[in-house]
C-alpha cells in the first residue's frame, strides 16, 4: 500500500507542471510547453522522499533533458516506486490554445507498472461490467450490442469515444452503421479513456489505437474506479520488436487485461492545463493560480477531482519567465 501523504505530493507535481506549461498556451511553440512541464515536474519530483524510476517517460536517456525512460528520481529516501508521466498530453492543444490539454502521472509500488514500450497500443475501455462481456477480440458489433443489453440501453444511445485517425476509418464507418453515436478526439488517449469513469461524461465505449505509454496511464486511473480495460501492443517493425525482446515482452501479441498492467496499489494525478469535459484549465489571478487535478489512490478508494488556489512563487515564474524567453526565440 502506498502512503497517503503521497496524494499531496503527486498532486503538487502535476498541478506545477501544468502551471509551468500554461504560460505557453496560445504561443504556437508545443516543444517549448512540454519542456516547461518537463523541468516542473523533474524538479517537483526529485524533493519527495522516494526512490522513483522512470518506467514510462518521454524517450530514452540520449534524448534527455526530457524525463526519459530508467531516471531516477526523489531524494533517495523512502519506498521505491515506478512512475509513468506524461507531462503534457496535448501539446498541439497548449501551442493552440484549444480544450484537453492535461499533465499526467502515475505511480505505483516498485514492478508494479507495465513498462511499456513507445509504440502504438490497440485498446478498449467501459465502465465496470461482468467479466467476458467485452473483448478486445470480440467484432465491434457484438461488443456493442453486449454493452447496450448490459446497460440496457437502446444500442443508438451508446456513445462511442475513438481518435479521429485515417486508421480508424473502418471503426467509425461501422459504428456510425450500428447507428451508435461517436465522439471523435483529435487527440490526448488518457483522458479519452478516461470518459468512460463516470456517467456524467456520456462516453460508454472508447477504443482504437493509440499510445501504448498513454494507455498505461489510463489503465492507472481506469484502475481505481473498477473500469473495464484491455490492451495489445502492436509491433510492426524489427525497431519495435527488438525493443519489446529486450524488455522481456515475448509474446508480441498477448492481450493484457488491466489487472496485468497495473498490479496492487497505484496513485494516478492528471492536472488541466486547458479546461476540457473532465476538469478546468489553469486559471491565473493575480499572484495565484487555480488548478484542478483528477485525482485516484486505489487503495483507499479516493476518486475525486481536487481544486486548489496556491501561490505563485517568485522563484517559479522566473525560471518559467527565464525559459520563456529562451523557448520564444526559436519559434
Amino acid at each position: 500500500t502506498i502512503d497517503k501523504k503521497y496524494i499531496d505530493f503527486f498532486i503538487n507535481v502535476s498541478s506545477k507542471a501544468a502551471l509551468a506549461s500554461s504560460y505557453f498556451v496560445g504561443k504556437k511553440n508545443k516543444n517549448a510547453a512540454d519542456q516547461a512541464a518537463v523541468d516542473s515536474m523533474r524538479a517537483e519530483l526529485n524533493k519527495i522522499n522516494m526512490n522513483g524510476k522512470v518506467v514510462i517517460g518521454e524517450g530514452i536517456l540520449d534524448e534527455a533533458p526530457m524525463l526519459y525512460t530508467g531516471e531516477l528520481l526523489g531524494n533517495k529516501n523512502g519506498p521505491e516506486f515506478d512512475i509513468a508521466v506524461d507531462p503534457v498530453e496535448g501539446t498541439n492543444f497548449v501551442a493552440n490554445n484549444l480544450p484537453g490539454a492535461i499533465s499526467v502521472i502515475a505511480m505505483a509500488e516498485k514492478g508494479n507498472l507495465f513498462n511499456a514500450p513507445e509504440t502504438y497500443m490497440d485498446k478498449i475501455a467501459t465502465g465496470k461490467v461482468d467479466k467476458g462481456l467485452i473483448d478486445l477480440d470480440f467484432p465491434l458489433k457484438k461488443n456493442i450490442s453486449n454493452l447496450a443489453d448490459f446497460m440496457n440501453k437502446d444500442i443508438s444511445s451508446i456513445t462511442a469515444c475513438i481518435m479521429d485517425r485515417a486508421r480508424h476509418k473502418s471503426i467509425i464507418d461501422e459504428l456510425k452503421s450500428l447507428n451508435v453515436k461517436v465522439k471523435l478526439i483529435t487527440d490526448g488517449d488518457v483522458l479519452g479513456a478516461v470518459y468512460v469513469s463516470n456517467p456524467k461524461y456520456n462516453v460508454d465505449i472508447f477504443l482504437g489505437i493509440g499510445g501504448g505509454p498513454e494507455g498505461v496511464l489510463a489503465a492507472s486511473a481506469l484502475d481505481a474506479y473498477n473500469c473495464h480495460f484491455q490492451g495489445r501492443f502492436i509491433f510492426d517493425n524489427d525497431k519495435d520488436i527488438n525493443e519489446a525482446r529486450k524488455m522481456g515482452i515475448i509474446d508480441l501479441n498477448k492481450k493484457y487485461e488491466l489487472n496485468e498492467i497495473v498490479k496492487g496499489d497505484s496513485i494516478f494525478c492528471a492536472t488541466g492545463i486547458t479546461s476540457s469535459d473532465v476538469l478546468s484549465g489553469i486559471e491565473i489571478k493575480d499572484k495565484n493560480y487555480i488548478s484542478e487535478t483528477l485525482v485516484t489512490h486505489k487503495d483507499s478508494d479516493f476518486k475525486k477531482i481536487i481544486k486548489r488556489v496556491n501561490i505563485i512563487k517568485g522563484w517559479f515564474l522566473s525560471q518559467v519567465k527565464s525559459g520563456m524567453k529562451k523557448k520564444l526565440t526559436k519559434i
